[in-house]
C-alpha cells in the first residue's frame, strides 16, 4: 500500500529555487532516507510532507486513515508547560484516545446508563485499534531511554538537546503509521542512538528521514533517495549499497560526457562547413548536434570543500593535566585525572549525556577552573574550540561580514594568502550566497561557517564539540579527510561513531563517577568489551549468590542450585503466577465489555491493580530462583 505520494513539488525562497519537480512515493514498511547537500531544502521538504509548510507547486497525497508523526530539526515546544503537560496536552492521537478512555471510565463510575456504556465500548475499541493499552509502560520506557526522568520540569528550563529528546519521545509514543524524522540522532548520546536504531529497525512504522549518521543509515534504512542537481536517484538498499551505486553512476556519467565531447568535435567540423543543401537529413543532424553539445557541456558538480588552512608550529610542550579533579555537588566529573598530550594526537571523547564531556573541554580551554590539580599549556599552542551550540552571531549579518570580522586575508596551508571572499568559495559559498543574511542559511550552512571561524585562526590544537550535527555527507567526508591529515592535536566529542572511528587514535570514555577509561581501538570494539565485562559481572554475581547458599551434598556430589524445598516453592510459584494472570485476563475482559455497574467497576479495577502488584512480586522471586535452577 502506498502511504504517501508527492508529485512535481517545487519550493523557492525569493529568487533561490530549493527544488523543482520532485516526485516520489512511500510504501508501507519502507524505511527511507533522503540524502542531499546542505542548502538544497531537505528540512523544507520534510515540513511540506508533514503539512507544516506549503509548497509553491505540486501536490502531496497521504492515504486516508494514515497517522503521521513529525520530528523537526529544532523543535519549538510551549515554554509554559511541564514535560508531563506537554505530553498530555500535545496533539497526539494516541494520547487523546487514552484520555477519552479514562474519561469514559470515570463517567461510567459516576453514572452507568446506555449512553456511558456505548461511549465506554467505543473508547475501548479505539484503544484496541491504536494498541494503546500499554501506553504508560511504553512512555516510561521511551522517556527513560532518552534520559528524561523529571516530568514536572518546565519546558522553558530545558536545553536545546533536552527539548529535542522530549519531542522525539513524544512522536515515538504516538506510534504513527508514517514517521518523518529530521536529524533524529542530534543531541543523543551513543547509547541512546543504538537504542533508537534498534527500535526503528524492529518497528513496522513506515519511515522517512534525514540524517548524517552513516551507521544509523546503514542499519535502519532499506531505501535511499538522493537529491542531486534537482534530480532524484532511487536506491533500494542501505547506505553501503547507495555509495556503491552512486560511484557507478558517476563513472557512467563521466564516461558519457567524455564520449559526447569527442563526438562534438566531429560534428562541429561538419557544422562549420555550412552545407548549402538543408535537406531533412541534414536538419536532423543539426538537431542531433545541439543535443550532443548540451550533453558535452554537462558536468557533475565538481565543487569541493577545501579545508587547507595554515597551522602554527608546535613546540616541545603540548598540554598536560596533572591530578585534575572537578565535581558539581555530588556529581564527580574528574577525579585526580592526569594526562600529557603528544604532538599530532587525536582523541575521541564519548560517554552518556551529563557525564561531563563538555566540562572537560572547558577545563582544557581555561573557561572552567578545576577544583584541584593543574592544566599546563605549551607556549606555542593555539587552541580553537568549535562549540556544540554553534554560532553566536547576529542573524542579520551577511556571511561575508562574519568572516571579515575575524580576518580580511587568510593564510592557507601552502603559504598563499587569499581574501575572505575567496576563502568562502573554498567552503562552497558562492559570491551570491556570501551576501545572504545568516538567518536565511540552512542548519548545515551555518555549521560550515562555524567551522570556518574556528579554522581561520590557524590553530594547532583543535577542540570540536559535536561538529557533525546538521552537516551533509559530502561536507562530513571532506572534514574527515582534513582531520585525518591535520598535523596538530585534536580532541573531538561526537555521537557519530563512523566519523570518530575514521579519525581518532583512541578514546577517553566518560563512564561516570569520575572514571575515564583510555580505550585504544574502535568504538565497536569498546562496545564488545563492555558487553563482555557486563556478562562477566553477572556471572560473578550469580556465583557469589550461589556460594552463600548452603548446598546439601548427596553421595559426595553437589546438588543443583535449589534445595528440595526451594524447588517445591519454585514450581508452586509458577502455578500461582499462571493462576493470577488468568484471573487478571478475565477481569480485563469484564472491564472492556462494559456490563459492570459502577460499584462493580470500581471493585474490579482495584482487584486488577492488586493482581498486577502480586504478579510482579512473585515473578521477581521466580526469576531469581530460575537463575539458580
Amino acid at each position: 500500500m502506498t502511504y504517501l505520494t508527492c508529485e512535481n513539488l517545487s519550493k523557492s525562497y525569493g529568487l533561490k529555487p530549493l527544488f523543482e519537480g520532485i516526485t516520489f512515493g512511500l510504501s508501507q514498511g519502507d524505511k527511507t532516507a533522503l540524502v542531499a547537500p546542505n542548502g538544497t531544502g531537505k528540512s523544507t521538504l520534510l515540513k511540506i510532507l508533514a503539512g507544516k509548510e506549503v509548497q509553491d507547486g505540486g501536490e502531496v497525497m497521504i492515504q486516508n486513515g494514515i497517522r503521521t508523526g513529525y520530528l523537526e530539526q529544532e523543535p519549538e515546544l510551549k515554554p509554559g508547560l511541564t514535560i508531563r503537560e506537554y505530553i498530555s496536552e500535545g496533539n497526539s492521537e494516541v494520547m487523546q484516545i487514552v484520555q477519552e478512555y479514562e474519561n469514559t471510565v470515570e463517567n461510567q463510575a459516576v453514572e452507568y446508563n446506555e449512553t456511558t456504556r456505548e461511549a465506554f465500548e467505543k473508547a475501548s475499541a479505539a484503544m484496541d485499534a491504536a494498541n494503546a493499552w500499554d501506553f504508560e509502560q511504553r512512555m516510561e520506557q521511551i522517556l527513560g531511554r532518552l534520559n528524561i526522568h523529571n516530568l514536572d520540569q518546565m519546558i522553558s528550563s530545558l536545553s536545546g538537546g533536552e527539548k529535542k529528546r522530549v519531542a522525539l519521545a513524544f512522536v515515538l509514543l504516538d506510534n504513527p503509521d508514517l514517521l518523518i524524522l529530521d536529524e533524529p540522532t542530534n543531541h543523543l548520546d551513543v547509547e541512546m542512538i543504538e537504542w533508537l536504531e534498534d527500535w526503528l529497525a524492529k518497528s513496522t512504522t513506515t519511515l522517512f528521514m534525514v540524517t548524517h549518521d552513516r551507521y544509523f543509515l546503514d542499519r535502519v534504512c532499506n531505501r535511499i533517495i538522493e537529491m542531486d542537481n534537482s534530480k532524484l536517484y532511487h536506491h533500494n538498499g542501505n547506505y553501503s549499497y547507495y555509495l556503491e551505486k552512486k560511484a557507478e553512476r558517476e563513472t557512467v556519467e563521466r564516461t558519457g560526457i567524455a564520449k559526447a565531447g569527442r563526438l562534438l568535435k566531429k560534428e562541429l567540423e561538419w557544422m562549420r562547413r555550412q552545407p548549402k543543401a538543408r535537406t531533412t537529413k541534414s536538419k536532423s543532424r543539426i538537431d542531433d548536434f545541439y543535443e550532443i553539445k548540451e550533453r558535452a557541456s554537462q558536468s557533475p558538480d565538481t565543487r569541493e570543500l577545501e579545508l587547507n588552512v595554515s597551522m602554527r608550529r608546535i613546540g616541545g610542550q603540548v598540554l598536560e593535566l596533572e591530578d585534575v579533579s572537578k565535581s558539581y555537588d555530588d556529581i564527580i566529573i574528574l577525579n585526580n585525572f592526569s594526562y600529557s598530550f603528544k604532538k599530532g594526537e587525536k582523541i575521541g571523547v564519548i560517554g552518556k549525556n551529563g557525564a561531563g564531556k563538555s566540562t572537560f573541554l572547558k577545563i582544557i580551554t581555561g573557561e572552567e577552573k578545576p577544583d584541584l590539580g593543574e592544566v599546563k599549556t605549551g607556549a606555542t599552542i593555539q587552541i580553537s574550540h568549535y562549540r556544540q551550540d554553534g554560532l553566536q552571531i547576529d542573524g542579520e549579518m551577511r556571511v561575508i561580514d562574519v568572516i571579515k570580522e575575524i580576518a580580511e586575508v587568510i593564510e592557507l596551508a601552502d603559504g598563499s594568502r587569499i581574501s575572505a571572499s575567496k576563502f568562502l568559495e573554498h567552503f562552497l559559498f558562492t559570491p551570491e550566497m556570501q551576501y545572504t543574511p545568516v538567518h536565511k542559511l540552512s542548519g548545515g550552512e551555518k555549521r560550515r561557517i562555524g567551522l570556518m571561524m574556528v579554522l581561520i585562526k590557524n590553530p594547532n590544537f583543535l577542540i570540536l564539540d559535536e561538529p557533525t550535527n546538521d552537516l551533509d555527507l559530502i561536507t562530513l567526508q571532506k572534514l574527515e579527510e582534513f582531520l585525518a591529515g591535520f598535523g596538530g592535536c585534536l580532541i573531538v566529542v561526537s555521537h557519530d561513531r563512523f566519523f570518530m572511528d575514521k579519525i581518532v587514535d583512541h578514546y577517553f570514555v566518560f563512564e561516570g563517577g569520575g572514571i575515564i577509561r583510555d580505550h585504544h581501538g574502535t568504538y565497536m570494539e569498546y562496545r564488545y568489551l563492555k558487553a563482555e565485562e557486563e556478562a562477566e559481572r553477572k556471572k560473578e554475581k550469580r556465583q557469589s549468590t550461589e556460594s552463600k547458599k548452603e548446598k546439601p551434598v548427596t553421595s559426595g556430589k553437589e546438588s543443583s542450585g535449589l534445595t528440595f524445598n526451594e524447588k517445591k516453592e519454585y514450581h508452586k510459584l509458577e502455578k500461582e503466577i499462571q493462576s493470577l494472570e488468568s484471573e487478571q485476563r478475565l477481569i480485563l475482559q469484564e472491564l472492556t465489555e462494559g456490563k459492570l455497574k459502577p460499584a462493580q467497576l470500581q471493585e474490579k479495577s482495584e482487584r486488577y491493580g492488586i493482581l498486577t502488584e502480586l504478579i510482579e512480586e512473585k515473578t521477581m522471586v521466580w526469576l531469581e530462583m530460575a537463575e539458580r535452577e
